[in-house]
């Protein structure tokens, strides 16, 4: 389980409020055209990972929800890592919308793509919307990412399936998805150069032009290796992956 803070934004205004997950499911190929997302797919496939495409899109990867966190700063092992922009849902009373980055160890993702997802952490923006007051246009939030100041990714969230289908899905292939306290990362886009991007600093947003709001927020990454001498670090895998 995880207890996040958050801010959740509401017609009367903003509250704070303490937040736990008890479960957390990433989605891949999320998209309502199932071409929108061969695109990311050729993407990840040019450094090696293969998706099981025996299962239908949209795949669940069940993930600890420990790795859940609204922090500026994560820590990682190695120089292949890297972010993407996801529409996040967060069910409490109601459902909550908002943007995150589900940070990815791209070696690890070569051997598996859940053992991958599970060694990062999946950075959450600390302010959330009510779904049920922007459900009526919904289609017309944006999503954004940078990474060490390029934009990265720029898409509309239409390409998504909405997040009332995305919950049904969940609920019918999963069997045990409780009421209430789970949170769901919904899949990403491709890059803008169609390649998968590296760096230090990423940036992500989600921004709402009919209410002229916008949910964004960065993250530094910190590799963990570079803390020990060339000479003394340990082999990421026993062999090359």
């Amino acid at each position: 389980m995880a207890r996040l803070k958050l801010e959740l934004a509401e017609r009367v205004g903003t509250r704070s409020a303490e937040i736990e997950v008890r479960r957390l499911y990433n989605l891949g190929s999320a998209t309502r055209n199932p071409e929108s997302a061969r695109a990311h797919q050729e993407e990840v496939a040019h450094i090696g990972v293969k998706i099981a495409f025996d299962i239908p899109a949209p795949r669940i990867y069940p993930l600890s929800p420990e790795v859940i966190t609204t922090s500026d700063a994560i820590a990682v092992q190695g120089d292949r890592t890297s972010g993407e922009v996801e529409i996040v849902l967060l069910m409490t009373d109601t459902l909550y919308v908002g943007v995150g980055s589900d940070h990815t160890d791209r070696t690890l993702e070569k051997v598996s793509i859940l053992w991958s997802k599970q060694a990062c952490a999946n950075v959450l923006a600390p302010t959330l919307w009510r779904f049920d007051e922007i459900a009526a246009h919904w289609d017309s939030c944006r999503l954004r990412s940078w990474v060490d100041g390029r934009l990265y990714q720029d898409c509309g969230v239409d390409v998504f399936k909405r997040p009332e289908e995305l919950l049904d899905i969940v609920r019918m292939r999963t069997g045990s998805l409780p009421a209430r306290d789970f949170a769901i990362f919904c899949g990403t886009y491709v890059s803008v150069d169609k390649s998968v991007g590296f760096g230090s600093d990423w940036r992500i947003e989600l921004a709402d032009p009919t209410l002229g709001r916008t949910i964004g927020h960065g993250y530094r990454v910190q590799n963990l290796l570079e803390e020990i001498r060339p000479e003394f670090r340990v082999p990421l895998a026993a062999k090359p992956l």
